[in-house]
């Protein structure tokens, strides 16, 4: 048991590594932050569907305090309030929700669906974070004359719907392989 305790954990902390260096490749970035990136994401929706909701959320949640800490920005946070916001909108919620991926894919028995049901309904849960963010702390940045949620929606959305297609497909495909290997492979007692 304990075994499979440190495999699953250091599992997790590769993912975290492989989630972080992927973010770093960016193929597109907006100016106020956001980004296209080389399926970022995919390894914390991985982690949810190999090791479940605890450890898909344990490892989300450390992965957000590494962004947080390796990219925090908050240029428009000059209160408290607006400083916890950025926090909890823009690294907390938004990234530890994609541990959540396995939990929305659970009513869906076919695999492949359940697998890009989860990582399309995570990524629509982080692109609200960002949108609330968008509202709540970035207004400033909408042009005059645009509302603010036009702004947010519109900003947001163009580089999480592609991240969203993107953390769908790949994830998808990885979890096809993943699954076929460990069929392969011989059970160890």
């Amino acid at each position: 048991m304990k075994k499979n305790t440190t495999l699953t954990l250091v599992e997790c902390a590769l993912m975290i590594a492989m989630s972080t260096v992927l973010s770093m490749i960016k193929l597109f970035e907006l100016p106020q932050g956001g980004s296209i990136t080389c399926a970022s994401m995919v390894p914390l929706v991985l982690v949810s569907y190999r090791h479940g909701l605890k450890w898909g959320i344990a490892t989300a949640f450390t992965h957000s305090l590494l962004q947080m800490v390796l990219r925090f920005d908050a240029p428009p946070a000059n209160t408290i309030a607006a400083f916890i916001a950025v926090v909890l909108l823009d690294y907390v919620l938004a990234f530890t929700v994609l541990g959540t991926a396995s939990f929305f894919g659970k009513p869906f028995k076919a695999r492949t669906v359940s697998v890009a049901v989860g990582s399309v309904v995570v990524c629509a849960l982080r692109f609200v974070c960002s949108f609330l963010s968008g509202i709540l702390i970035w207004a400033s940045y909408a042009p005059e004359g645009t509302p603010v949620w036009l702004y947010s929606l519109t900003y947001n959305g163009s580089y999480m719907l592609v991240e969203t297609i993107i953390t769908a497909v790949v994830s998808v495909i990885l979890v096809q392989v993943l699954d076929r290997m460990e069929h392969r492979s011989p059970k160890k007692a």
